[in-house]
C-alpha cells in the first residue's frame, strides 16, 4: 500500500487541508473566537489529511520513528506530518487531559446558527498500512479488571500494532496462540461544529454540537447532520478510525491516519424540523444519537429522539412509534469511555412504502 504523505496527490476536491501547527489544537475543540484556517462556500467540498495520535503521545515516547520502528515500520513509512507535529512546541493540554489531534475549524460561508451542516462523506481510505489499539491509564469499561500483563501487573499502556493484510480491507491482530482479523471499516471517531461559549472544552465528551461521538456507521457514502452553533458553522476532525466495535470497551478503536474528502453544505431547514441534535443519513438507515453521562439517560434519550424522528418523518403517533421501535429499531451502545456515553438507533428506510 502506498503512504499517502502530506500534500502529495490529494484528489481533486475544491480544497485541501492537512496537519500542522497552524492548522490543528492538542486536545481541546475550536472556540467561537478561535479563527478559522479555512473558508469555504457551502456545496464544497474539502480533503483532510488527518493525523491519529498513536505514536504522537507523551506515554508512547512522542517519537512516531521511534514508535513505529519498534514494530518494523521503516522511517519513509511514518508520516512526515506526525513526524513535524511530535517534533514542534505543541502540546496536549494538562487539564483537560485530552488526546486528539483537531483538524480544523473550517469556516463555511453563510451558514448560522439555527441551521445544519450537512457533511457527506464522499472518500475515507488509510493513509498508512498499520494502526494500534490500546487501553491506558485505566480509562476502558472495566479498569478494576483489565488490562494486565501475564504476571498480574497493571500496565500504564496496552497496545497492539496491526498490519493491514495483503488485500489492504482488513488488519492483522496478532496474539498469543494465534491470529484474528479485523475488517476495514474507516470513520472520524470525532467531528462536529464548534459549540457556543468561550471556553475550550475538552475533546473526550460529546455533546449537541456532534464532537467525538465514535459511531462508527458514519462512513463513505453517509450523511452527518449537525445542528450549528457558531456563525461559520467552524467543522474540525479528528481520532481517525480504521474500524471500531460498538462500545468501544477498552478505550480506543483500531486508530490509524486516514485521507477524508467531505462536502460541506449548509441547511437553513429540514422537512420535518428535528430537535438540535446530530443525526445520520445512510443508503440504509436513520441513525439517531442518544448521548449522556448515564448510559441509562443516553438511552431515553435516544428513544425520545428516535420516536420523535418517526411521529414526524412518517406521521406515525408516538404511540405507533414507541411500538414500532421496540419492534423493529436497533439500539446499540456507541460507546462508553468518553465520559459523555453514547447510544444510537438504526431505523430501517426499507421498512417503509
Amino acid at each position: 500500500m502506498r503512504i499517502l504523505q502530506a500534500g502529495i496527490d490529494p484528489g481533486t476536491a475544491e480544497h485541501y487541508l492537512w496537519c500542522n501547527s497552524e492548522t490543528i489544537s492538542w486536545g481541546t475543540l475550536p472556540t467561537p473566537a478561535t479563527a478559522p484556517v479555512l473558508v469555504v462556500d457551502s456545496g464544497h467540498t474539502v480533503t483532510f489529511d488527518t493525523v491519529s495520535q498513536e505514536g504522537l503521545m507523551e506515554d508512547q515516547g512522542r517519537d512516531p520513528v521511534a514508535y513505529f520502528g519498534r514494530h518494523g515500520v521503516a522511517r519513509h513509512g511514518v508520516l512526515t506530518d506526525a513526524i513535524d507535529l511530535a517534533a514542534s512546541d505543541l502540546r496536549k493540554p494538562v487539564p483537560p487531559k485530552a488526546p486528539h489531534i483537531v483538524l480544523g475549524p473550517v469556516h463555511v460561508h453563510d451558514a448560522q446558527p439555527g441551521d445544519w451542516l450537512r457533511v457527506d462523506f464522499l472518500d475515507l481510505r488509510p493513509r498508512v498500512p498499520y494502526a494500534v489499539v490500546s487501553s491506558r491509564h485505566q480509562r476502558g469499561a472495566l479498569p478494576d479488571r483489565l488490562p494486565r500483563e501475564a504476571d498480574g501487573s497493571i500496565p500504564a499502556v496496552f497496545s497492539k500494532f496491526c498490519r493491514l493484510d495483503g488485500t489492504g480491507e482488513r488488519a492483522v491482530f496478532e496474539f498469543a496462540g494465534g491470529r484474528a482479523t479485523i475488517g476495514l471499516q474507516p470513520f472520524m471517531g470525532l467531528c462536529g461544529v464548534t459549540p457556543a461559549g468561550p471556553d475550550a472544552r475538552s475533546t473526550i465528551p460529546p455533546g449537541p454540537f456532534g464532537g467525538n461521538m465514535d459511531v462508527r456507521d458514519i462512513v463513505v457514502g453517509s450523511s452527518l447532520y449537525l445542528p450549528i452553533q457558531v456563525p461559520g458553522a467552524g467543522f474540525y476532525l479528528g481520532d481517525p478510525h480504521f474500524a471500531q466495535g460498538n462500545g468501544e470497551i477498552a478505550l480506543t478503536a483500531l486508530e490509524g491516519s486516514l485521507r477524508v474528502t467531505a462536502r460541506l453544505t449548509v441547511v437553513t431547514t429540514l422537512t420535518p424540523a428535528r430537535a438540535p441534535m446530530p443525526f445520520v443519513d445512510t443508503d440504509d438507515h436513520w441513525i439517531i444519537l442518544g448521548m449522556n453521562e448515564s448510559l441509562d439517560e443516553a438511552m431515553r434519550q435516544c428513544a425520545q429522539l428516535s420516536v420523535d424522528f418517526l411521529s414526524a418523518h412518517t406521521g406515525m403517533t408516538p404511540s405507533e412509534a414507541y411500538l414500532y421501535l421496540s419492534a423493529a429499531g436497533d439500539f446499540s451502545v456507541t460507546q462508553v469511555v468518553d465520559i459523555v456515553k453514547g447510544v444510537h438507533c438504526a431505523i430501517r428506510k426499507s421498512d417503509f412504502c
